[in-house]
């Protein structure tokens, strides 16, 4: 495994994390705890140190599960694990929307904290992030004062923001005013829209940078058909609703066409994250053994090579199925 600073951090964080989003049981349907379990062990078992999750994680759910996988691991081992949590928006809105007031105002980032905290089992979140951000709000106080707040009181050692859906750019306001430490943008060979404007800044400004839906919600799996059911209540039921299965089809398919027979999809969209350097890790979800294992492995393989680079350059692919 091969491990990264956080930016400005002294965290020396693996360039492969965990994202822990598929093993909160609410969203992303299908499997167990102890299989989800199973699989956060094996990847730190393999090296990865950094753990993404949420409040808004099957409410809470996701929190608790890391918690005792992580607590297990440092009695047994001693090994450091970073463990990164969000704040969601009080009105439970995604993408942001709403006055700052009405989504972060000052005492709901505190309690929201305090219940991560307890979530986890833990006295010190590494890094604490609110799971929305809109450019609007840079001037605005309340989050300053809690980011500053949690800081001081230890209950925080660094903080940041969970970028808008394919809006890079809402973020760079807030990276100019120094008060941040990291930030978490979807990044992936359909959406390289961060490596216009936001990658640059967060180079010049030693700003981390966590890169999540590596593999587009399962797109660049390539297992997705036109065929292929989710059941009901599964996010990928929304976001791969109506014609846009096939639309993934045709575009997977050109990539494919465009790319070495003998190059893994998945394996080769998680490292074109790694191979850019303002990326200190990418976090894809892994709830099995086996994604836990394949992931984990490819960090040892180093950056793509320039030729496949500019292959996968030319795949970019401007939508939103957010929305």
């Amino acid at each position: 495994m091969q491990y990264r600073k956080l930016g400005r951090t002294n965290f020396e964080v693996s360039d492969i994390g965990y994202g822990a989003w598929g093993i909160g049981g609410k969203q992303w349907l299908g499997g167990t705890d102890d299989e989800s379990a199973a699989a956060l062990r094996r990847a730190i078992a393999l090296g990865v140190n950094l753990i993404d999750t949420a409040l808004a994680y099957g409410d809470g759910h996701s929190e608790q599960l890391v918690g005792q996988v992580v607590h297990q691991t440092v009695r047994e081992t001693g090994q450091k694990i970073y463990v990164a949590t969000k704040v969601p928006p009080k009105n439970r809105i995604w993408p942001a929307s709403g006055a700052l007031q009405d989504v972060f105002p000052y005492g709901y980032i505190m309690a929201s904290a305090e219940e991560s905290l307890r979530n986890l089992g833990l006295e010190t979140i590494d890094l604490l992030q609110l799971h929305v951000w809109s450019a609007d709000w840079v001037e605005q106080d309340h989050w300053r004062r809690a980011f500053e707040d949690l800081k001081r009181s230890g209950k925080a050692r660094a903080v940041g923001i969970s970028i808008t859906e394919h809006d890079p750019d809402s973020a760079l306001g807030i990276i100019r005013t120094g008060l941040i430490d990291a930030v978490q943008v979807i990044y992936n060979i359909f959406d390289q829209a961060p490596e216009k404007q936001l990658f640059p800044l967060t180079l010049r400004e030693n700003i981390g940078v966590l890169a999540r839906v590596p593999l587009d919600e399962g797109a660049l799996g390539g297992r997705i058909t036109e065929s292929t059911t989710f059941p009901p209540g599964d996010f990928r039921d929304f976001y791969f609703r109506g014609d846009r299965k096939k639309e993934v089809v045709a575009h997977v398919g050109a990539l494919r066409r465009d790319l070495d027979a003998g190059l893994n999809l998945a394996d080769t969209a998680l490292r074109f994250c790694l191979s850019h350097p303002a990326v200190s890790s990418v976090i894809p979800g892994m709830r099995t053994l086996e994604h836990a294992e394949a992931n984990a492995a490819l960090s040892d393989r180093g950056p793509l090579p320039a030729e496949t680079m500019a292959i996968l350059k030319r795949h970019a692919w401007d939508r939103n199925y957010y929305c």
